[in-house]
């Protein structure tokens, strides 16, 4: 591929790790550096190689960026102008975004859904930019039906991210305290009170955490099908960081349905990650990135799309054991 991806903060946390991730997969891809500080872009760009540094704007439709061909254009921070959407809309170029939340979706879905003939919007707003989620329709596979998620996200409270994703959590906390469930098929929203959950880790240790809106609550509804979805998160002392050890991420999956035979059937595992959430959000876009440029199955169709409906549940499993990933299966079988 001779034309550069332009990574939108590609030398902050997310957008540095997903383009480490690329260049790992696709040594001689092109990549553009696209940050605020020319010289720390400039840094990441050489220690990847293959690619080049600038600096845009983005209070500009334009970016302030000189006429250059991209593939795509990747957003790892908060655009809240939508320039880089409509930078890629303009050309006609993908488009992936991981900041906007389930809370700041409207204006981002409006816009795609007003030019989707221009070009494919992957919208991973999502947990670990859908990884949660891939997670979680993989352990689907065994069931025929699906009744119940539940995913509990345990997140160390010395990995919030960098200023980009401290920023996006502050915002969404500002915006409301309620969670979003689906409860017997419909989408409800929890006041604060109601919303607050436990997240119980490998070990044992619970977390005190709450139901939070996020996109991946219709994803995996309306995904599975299940009536009944929740998602849970927690920030605090993870399993690792109890032991001594650095931080730690863990998201625990519970299903509950029927098996192929038609028998009710329960199952519950951890997904573990002893570097963090940064290896699994940087894994996610990069999935949506390799989709969106055809390197893996065919370049998807102009319109708006979320993880789930483009990427396959079982390679993204493949692709998280290869970064380090341990999976823990506490239970799986007939429903206690």
């Amino acid at each position: 591929m001779e034309q550069s991806v332009l990574i939108m903060g590609g030398s902050g946390q997310a957008g540095s790790d997903t383009a480490a991730l690329l260049r790992r997969w696709y040594p001689t891809l092109p990549l553009t550096i696209a940050g605020r500080d020319l010289g720390r872009a400039q840094r990441v760009a050489d220690e990847l190689g293959t690619a080049t540094a600038v600096t845009i704007d983005l209070s500009r439709r334009d970016l302030g960026l000189a006429e250059t061909t991209f593939s795509a254009v990747v957003a790892t921070l908060w655009d809240d102008r939508l320039n880089g959407l409509h930078y890629a809309q303009d050309r006609g170029l993908p488009y992936l975004s991981i900041s906007s939340g389930l809370l700041d979706i409207g204006p981002e879905i409006v816009a795609g859904a007003q030019r989707s003939s221009a070009a494919p919007v992957l919208v991973a707003s999502h947990l670990m930019a859908g990884i949660a989620v891939l997670a979680a329709l993989d352990s689907a596979r065994e069931f025929d039906r699906v009744d119940t998620v539940r995913v509990g996200v345990a997140l160390d409270d010395t990995d919030t991210g960098g200023p980009a994703g401290i920023a996006d959590l502050e915002r969404w906390s500002a915006v409301t305290s309620a969670g979003l469930v689906r409860r017997d098929g419909v989408f409800t929203w929890l006041a604060e009170a109601d919303a607050q959950a436990d997240v119980p880790t490998l070990d044992g240790t619970t977390l005190p955490g709450q139901s939070i809106p996020v996109l991946d609550v219709p994803s995996l509804a309306l995904a599975t099908g299940a009536p009944n979805v929740r998602v849970d998160f927690a920030v605090g002392e993870t399993l690792s960081r109890r032991r001594g050890e650095p931080a730690s991420v863990e998201i625990r999956i519970d299903l509950d349905g029927t098996d192929r035979t038609g028998e009710a059937h329960a199952r519950t595992q951890h997904l573990v990650h002893r570097e963090g959430q940064r290896p699994l959000t940087a894994l996610g876009i990069a999935l949506g990135v390799e989709r969106l440029l055809g390197l893996r199955g065919e370049k998807p169709a102009p319109g708006i799309h979320t993880p789930e409906a483009l990427l396959d549940p079982a390679y993204a499993v493949e692709r998280l054991n290869e970064i380090g990933a341990a999976w823990h299966r506490v239970s799986s079988g007939p429903r206690p």
